[in-house]
């Protein structure tokens, strides 16, 4: 994609839709004029320095930030809408923050099951038979006793996902769920999420793991600025970036 946010071309069964999307922050501009596809089942790679709009631009998507012109279109839904319901968003896409954000007061089982007994009124022991699969789903069998202050931070980030999936979303959203890890917890989190893009669950991750971004993704975008400089397949992206910028970028990570 050409600086700017020229539109992608992507055609088919797209689950996530942005059409020049812009966001500032007073006179700061984070986004400037994004426009993107996201297939469903796609997993999808975003980027970039930090301070290059990316974390923003999930947020815009669940809706978590409002956007100040442009079009966002998440399973069916206006996002951009002035009368979205934003519960029924959140019900089809799950965000995952760096910060864990578990109730430190509740078990780990407590904290998957939340969501849907609160938010969504299911029946209590349906939500826990689902919560223990997703415990199992996420490798933390024999963990659902247990508190976060009991828990690696790798093993509360796990838990953390399985939060998220527990209210069925369509779409994942990662925001650098790795960056606060010790190095021996990254590979945990980043297999559970190889795993739910094996699944077949749509995905978009904002990461500095480029080896992982390489392994796992359709497409990888390359923002700076607030704008998507490139973007293609990993292999193409990783090997031969067209942009002096993405090459500049990519010497200093690689």
């Amino acid at each position: 994609m050409a600086a700017g946010g020229t539109m992608s071309g992507i055609s088919g069964d797209a689950v996530v839709s942005l059409r020049d999307v812009h966001k500032s922050f007073g006179a700061t501009e984070v986004l400037g004029g994004i426009s993107m596809d996201v297939g469903r089942g796609d997993v999808v790679c975003i980027i970039g320095p930090s301070g290059s709009g990316k974390s923003t631009l999930l947020r815009c998507i669940n809706a978590l930030v409002p956007v100040d012109r442009g079009e966002i279109v998440v399973a069916g839904m206006t996002v951009t809408s002035p009368t979205l319901d934003k519960l029924a968003l959140r019900r089809k896409v799950g965000i995952v923050f760096q910060q864990y954000n578990l109730f430190p007061h509740k078990t780990a089982l407590q904290n998957v099951m939340m969501a849907p007994i609160h938010v969504l009124k299911r029946d209590r022991r349906e939500v826990e038979e689902l919560a223990r699969q997703l415990m199992r789903k996420v490798r933390l069998s024999g963990k659902e006793a247990c508190y976060p202050g009991e828990l690696s931070g790798g093993q509360q980030q796990r838990v953390a996902i399985a939060r998220s999936l527990a209210m069925k979303p369509e779409v994942m959203m990662f925001d650098e769920v790795t960056a606060a890890l010790d190095p021996e917890t990254v590979k945990e989190v980043l297999t559970t999420i190889r795993e739910l893009a094996e699944d077949g669950m749509t995905c978009m991750l904002v990461t500095h793991e480029m080896g992982f971004a390489r392994e796992i993704a359709d497409r990888v975008y390359f923002t700076d600025r607030g704008v998507i400089v490139e973007h293609g397949p990993p292999k193409e992206l990783f090997g031969s970036p067209r942009d002096p910028r993405t090459r500049e970028f990519l010497e200093h990570v690689l």
